[in-house]
């Protein structure tokens, strides 16, 4: 199923292999979306209804926000669902995309050694607990790829006074990979990361890792999603794309986002921004 539904892609060949894609007589369409979306599940979940009622295959190119955002610019693709609203909103401001509308939200999570040797569990807020990580020399594993929670964290880092290409060193590691991939690092490295929830749930390899700080404001995540622009991209499939998009804001699929469940616990919060007349 997994295999069938994502291209978890290397960023480099992600063009060449949309690119050998069938494109003639088969009705579907691709989504730019993020790897927390495939790393969770959220997708196997949620599209089966859609095809089903519509007829319409879902591709999903799961990557980081950024080079997913560089795709949609391409017009590789026909929707981009992402999580970073300032990059999601310049998209549309420079004319890739037709409109933003919220979907749902998470939040993101301080996860690292269960023993806490930055001592971040005692954290009054998430500045706090970066500028504990930063100045106990305990490694930190970054994403380093631009994604939507690449961004936050460089956001967090910059909130919490850490200028950490400066205090880098050996503490700091990028990892230029997907969450999944990243926790599988932090769980080796026995480090501190930042997660999205979701993936932090449905990860498996948790190894000697915790969720240790939780619950500030900053750390809300949003997603939102964007038809790309038609004007900009003719070939895009703007109906059956319009079709989707429609679909995840209406009641029911706001339901579906609802009853994404892991271990008994919600991974997703729908609040859908519907279009006027939708």
């Amino acid at each position: 199923m997994l295999l069938r539904r994502f291209l978890t892609l290397v960023p480099s060949l992600v063009c060449a292999l949309l690119a050998a894609a069938p494109a003639v007589g088969e009705n579907f369409i691709t989504v730019a979306s993020t790897t927390s979306t495939a790393n969770s599940g959220l997708f196997d979940h949620l599209l089966p209804a859609f095809e089903r009622q519509h007829g319409v295959e879902v591709r999903v190119v799961a990557v980081g926000t950024g080079q997913a955002l560089r795709i949609a610019r391409n017009g590789d693709v026909d929707v981009l669902l992402v999580h970073h609203n300032p990059s999601e909103e310049a998209f549309v401001a420079e004319g890739f995309g037709v409109a933003r509308l919220d979907l749902m939200y998470n939040d993101f999570v301080l996860v690292g050694p269960a023993a806490d040797p930055a001592g971040i569990g005692q954290a009054s807020d998430v500045t706090e607990a970066f500028r504990k990580i930063a100045g106990s020399g305990a490694v930190f594993a970054s994403r380093g790829d631009d994604s939507g929670t690449h961004k936050a964290e460089r956001t967090l880092w910059k909130s919490a006074g850490v200028d950490k290409p400066v205090a880098g060193g050996d503490w700091y590691r990028e990892t230029g990979a997907g969450m999944g991939a990243t926790l599988n690092i932090a769980v080796g490295l026995n480090a501190y990361t930042l997660s999205d929830r979701a993936t932090w749930i449905a990860h498996k390899n948790k190894g000697g890792l915790d969720l240790l700080f939780q619950g500030d404001a900053r750390l809300f995540n949003q997603y939102g999603v964007i038809l790309v622009a038609p004007e900009r991209h003719p070939h895009v499939k703007a109906a059956e794309a319009q079709a989707f998009i429609d679909w995840l804001v209406s009641d029911r699929g706001q339901a579906a986002i609802a009853a994404f469940r892991v271990g008994g616990q919600q991974l997703f919060f729908p609040n859908a921004e519907r279009q006027s007349g939708s």
